[in-house]
């Protein structure tokens, strides 16, 4: 992320819509970042970030913040950020350069991967939907559905009444000889690195430990904790007026071109240290959760996010929440508002304006108007988003990952192999 230079902002955003053959719809072979050529990227986005709400700080009667125009880059991406940094500067300078010479403290002899990492910004949380699944996996098994299906669908009426073991046995031979004649490939997992296992694990224990140490004090904190809550759920103001038509108008132009959108909202934090502990405390759990827990297709309950991301910014004073998930940006609200309403007040009620929550997890996205409105009004849109594998959904993934396990399965009973010809 770099500070846009003043005045220049205009001139950015035509040059980031030049990546794109129409709003919301990205070339991937656009000639400042051809992002189909990086095979290890799954989704890819440029935003200008701007808070459209930070006056609302301005009620607590503390000083607006001053946030210019923010130029982010950021993606998903297999192996580590740092290798997909190098690959950039490697073979996508020229349009990078073009792009960074937009931002203060860049420069035309600039180092460019030493300038990219000096200004990487790491999220204080990040969700993977499946942690392992590669892009070359993904594309792969997508191709494997798509011959099974239509192999399956040809002789249609015989698959009704077929034997379901024979008929996976002749799949089966059917894939085999595809590959042999290498019109289908299906790699083999690429080994994790040894240094991935040995830091997760150390994470994964650290977590637990952290929170066994300081649980005395945690306990005689608790009272106290509730108290301060309390007086400033009581105390803060909900700001949830109706969102602006125009606004709204333009992230909708840039919107279900895919069976998957970006999503991108930005605010600040509610002014105090109380609130700020609260905010890193409270992400730093959800870190921990989708890292360990919540990393093979959902996060909680909530099943339509592929990747998503918390980063702090201005001095933790804002936040801003990225994601990319399926369906309708209606459909994704609703999602999360029935199923894990209070995780929306935990993670969102330490933002400016929220409405009014109660011990932090009641009330505010109950009242699923007021929730939106706010929710609205802190949405900006992306200028360019990428995506590797368009068309398909986390089911889709899922889904075809499941048929290629079926392949060589040969202990499945009778159900099992009639559920994975429903796959197919």
């Amino acid at each position: 992320m770099a500070p846009v230079i003043p005045g220049r902002d205009n001139e950015l955003r035509r040059l980031l819509s030049s990546m794109n053959l129409s709003p919301g719809v990205v070339d991937p072979q656009n000639a400042l970042i051809p992002f189909a050529r990086f095979d290890r990227l799954h989704f890819a986005r440029l935003v200008i970030l701007s808070d459209p709400t930070a006056s609302d700080i301005a009620v607590y009667g503390v000083p607006i913040p001053d946030l210019p125009p923010t130029l982010a880059f950021f993606g998903d991406c297999d192996w580590s950020g740092d290798r997909l940094l190098e690959d950039l500067a490697d073979r996508a300078a020229s349009g990078l350069r073009q792009i960074f010479a937009c931002c203060e403290s860049f420069s035309v002899g600039v180092d460019l991967l030493q300038w990219m990492r000096r200004h990487g910004q790491s999220p204080i949380a990040a969700y993977v939907n499946t942690i392992g699944r590669t892009v070359r996996q993904i594309r792969e098994e997508a191709a494997l559905h798509d011959a099974l299906a239509a192999y399956a669908s040809a002789p249609a009426r015989a698959v009704a009444i077929r034997d379901p073991r024979e008929l996976h046995r002749e799949l089966v031979g059917y894939i085999s000889a595809q590959q042999r004649a290498g019109t289908l490939t299906l790699s083999e997992p690429e080994p994790t690195p040894l240094g991935w296992w040995l830091s997760n694990a150390a994470h994964a224990v650290a977590g637990p430990l952290v929170a066994l140490l300081l649980m005395p004090f945690l306990l005689l904190y608790l009272p106290v904790f509730f108290w301060q809550l309390r007086r400033h759920e009581t105390a803060d103001p909900q700001i949830v007026p109706r969102p602006d038509t125009a606004s709204r108008a333009e992230i909708a132009r840039h919107e279900d071109y895919d069976t998957t959108n970006p999503y991108i909202v930005i605010g600040c934090l509610k002014p105090g240290l109380f609130r700020r502990l609260t905010t890193i405390v409270l992400l730093s759990v959800v870190d921990y959760g989708a890292r360990h827990l919540f990393n093979r297709g959902h996060l909680a309950r909530v099943k339509t996010i592929h990747f998503a991301r918390w980063v702090f910014l201005n001095g933790q004073s804002q936040m801003f929440f990225a994601s990319n998930y399926d369906g309708s940006l209606e459909a994704y609200m609703d999602d999360f508002i029935n199923k894990v309403g209070w995780g929306l007040n935990l993670l969102f009620s330490n933002g400016v304006g929220y409405p009014k929550t109660s011990w932090l997890i009641q009330g505010g996205s109950d009242n699923e108007q007021k929730f939106e409105y706010y929710i609205f009004r802190h949405q900006i849109p992306v200028d360019v988003w990428y995506k590797a594998y368009p068309g398909l959904t986390g089911f889709d993934l899922l889904r075809n990952s499941l048929i290629r396990d079926g392949l060589t399965r040969s202990d499945m009973t009778d159900d099992e192999v009639r559920e994975w010809l429903n796959l197919i």
